[in-house]
């Protein structure tokens, strides 16, 4: 695998590919990710890891669980049915927020492409055994100025009752450089799978809600049982820039903070070490905002959130138990159904991960 990377910088292996159509296919719609655990459940046991459920949590171990811990959340954006013919963002139902407050990377993109959505193909589907319920179109979404929530009417689905999850239709598309597709955060959780294909020894932890801001709690009582007196830990993402271009202007995306915690500066170096190694090209997230914000702040707009993510929740309530940082693909597009990532970013990650294995 090593040497065909290295001849095709932007080819990436067949049978990861096949993962990545067979993960975007299944729906897992925050809330509502049981059926798409059993999905992830069967390709990662046909790919020799021993395979445990938590609530919101599906942890894959090889045979040296404790060599190394990597982390994705598997839940996607999509809606879900809260009464006759009406739909809400299902992240915002299931993260029990009775409005938009605008604080948050999430919310503050979706007050921008509210109007996007119309005309996108959804799907309902029934949430434990993820049985096909019926196709529908988007006609209309907008703010709803009582509720101050984002709302969705939909055609087709009128028969549907409340509670029942709704899915984006698969637009997975593959060229020559790019994939595109409902990427967050589908892209990471094949990447982790695909790592025990080609040999991964450790642990990786598949969790749920993430979109909602509860995988943290989660993926933390994991290591409250079952981890040593200190965890390091590597949260693997997405991460949204404004453009492709800008997206591609780099490989893969480090922090050394989120709006909760500081994250691990040594286990950063680390990664970053291993990336100048392998000719990988990086960037800081965190600085990239602060730079966009001091050039906001001259044109008197208002500040852009430098984001609130899993592991920074973690490590501020942890007390010491865990620590670590993030490794994060750039995307386009972000939580939309054409988000745009390019394929040396995605080689890049997986020949990174791999290289920090080998090296435990």
């Amino acid at each position: 695998m090593k040497q065909e990377i290295a001849q095709s910088p932007n080819r990436l292996p067949s049978s990861f590919v096949d993962l990545l159509k067979g993960i975007i296919r299944h729906p897992a719609v925050v809330g509502a990710e049981s059926s798409f655990f059993r999905h992830l459940q069967r390709e990662l046991e046909e790919r020799n890891a021993t395979v445990t459920w938590y609530e919101g949590l599906l942890v894959a171990q090889g045979n040296e669980p404790y060599r190394q811990f990597f982390s994705a959340h598997i839940d996607r954006h999509g809606l879900i049915c809260t009464g006759p013919n009406e739909f809400q963002y299902a992240a915002f139902v299931t993260g029990a927020r009775s409005d938009l407050l605008g604080n948050s990377v999430s919310e503050q993109f979706m007050l921008e492409i509210v109007d996007r959505f119309n005309g996108e193909k959804v799907y309902a589907y029934e949430p434990w055994s993820g049985a096909y319920l019926g196709t529908g179109e988007i006609c209309n979404a907008y703010i709803c100025e009582f509720r101050n929530n984002l709302i969705f009417e939909i055609t087709g689905l009128q028969h549907v009752v409340a509670g029942t999850p709704v899915a984006f239709r698969d637009k997975l598309v593959l060229t020559a450089d790019m994939v595109q597709g409902q990427l967050d955060n589908a892209l990471t959780a094949a990447i982790l799978v695909y790592l025990f294909e080609v040999g991964y020894t450790g642990t990786a932890f598949f969790t749920a809600q993430e979109e909602a801001g509860k995988s943290w709690r989660f993926l933390l009582e994991w290591f409250r049982r079952f981890g040593g007196t200190t965890n390091q830990l590597i949260v693997l993402d997405t991460s949204p820039f404004p453009t492709y271009e800008e997206a591609c202007s780099q490989d893969l995306i480090l922090r050394n903070r989120d709006a909760n915690a500081s994250f691990n500066s040594e286990l950063s170096k680390e990664i970053a070490a291993v990336c100048q190694r392998l000719n990988v090209r990086t960037s800081y997230k965190d600085e990239y905002i602060e730079q966009k914000n001091l050039v906001r702040e001259k044109e008197g707009l208002p500040p852009l959130s430098v984001g609130s993510t899993e592991l920074g929740r973690i490590i501020s309530t942890s007390n010491g138990l865990v620590d670590g940082t993030t490794l994060q693909i750039p995307c386009s597009g972000y939580h939309t159904m054409n988000e745009k990532a390019c394929k040396r970013s995605i080689l890049s990650m997986i020949r990174v991960l791999r290289s920090l294995s080998d090296a435990k």
